[in-house]
């Protein structure tokens, strides 16, 4: 199992919450790869950790849908099924589309402006070719749309779809600058919609926002 020797561990956490990270990263960005059987004493030698956060680790990310435990108590990655980013992500994209028509209502200029700002980061971490970084400032764009609307219930869902989500999702902000700049463009497409106070424009943005890379990374898979 290839997983890094040089890990730095981050400060402040608990020995679960550093494993339960660092093993979560790794099965998003592909270094523990789709089917792989994951080795508790290998994972706790290379993250410093005894075996115990590990396997308390591999049940938070079961819960999630990462990683499965079969027979014998051998624990795997799960697979990525080609067929379930239709299903993930309309979904999101109807959850997503019902925030955006709702906050377009209700933001505030200085929310605007956070908005504005959190694209040019995210705009930024692709052009330096910092894909995991780039899926992070993504998601904290949305999920600050999805906190304006104030609607506990698309907020629940969209947390539990977005973990599965970002298998794929890096996947496709990997790819060259040109193929992503699009979501750039969505993003401040929506902004602008909020500006106007469209609710119509703004619910049609975010799914597109969805549904275009959607329709990319089933060609790419």
């Amino acid at each position: 199992m290839p997983v890094p020797k040089n890990y730095v561990s981050p400060v402040r956490m608990t020995a679960k919450e550093r494993a339960f990270s660092q093993i979560q990263r790794w099965i998003i960005d592909g270094t523990l790869q789709p089917g792989e059987k994951l080795l508790d004493a290998e994972l706790a030698e290379s993250l410093g950790v005894s075996r115990t956060p590990i396997r308390e680790a591999f049940q938070l990310l079961e819960v999630q849908g990462l990683v499965s435990t079969h027979p014998g108590k051998e624990t795997k990655v799960t697979a990525i099924e080609r067929e379930d980013i239709f299903k993930m992500y309309s979904t999101m994209a109807a959850l997503q589309a019902l925030a955006a028509e709702v906050t377009a209502a209700i933001i505030v200029p200085e929310q605007i402006q956070q908005l504005r700002a959190m694209n040019l980061d995210f705009e930024s971490a692709m052009k330096s070719g910092q894909a995991y970084q780039a899926m992070e400032l993504d998601e904290q764009f949305h999920n600050f749309i999805v906190e304006l609307s104030d609607n506990p219930y698309v907020a629940a869902y969209s947390a539990s779809l977005q973990m599965h989500i970002r298998r794929f999702k890096y996947v496709f902000l990997k790819q060259p600058i040109a193929a992503t700049q699009a979501s750039v463009d969505e993003h401040a497409a929506i902004i602008s919609a909020f500006e106007q106070k469209d609710s119509d424009r703004a619910q049609a943005m975010m799914k597109q926002n969805f549904m275009r890379p959607m329709q990319e990374l089933q060609g790419l898979l």
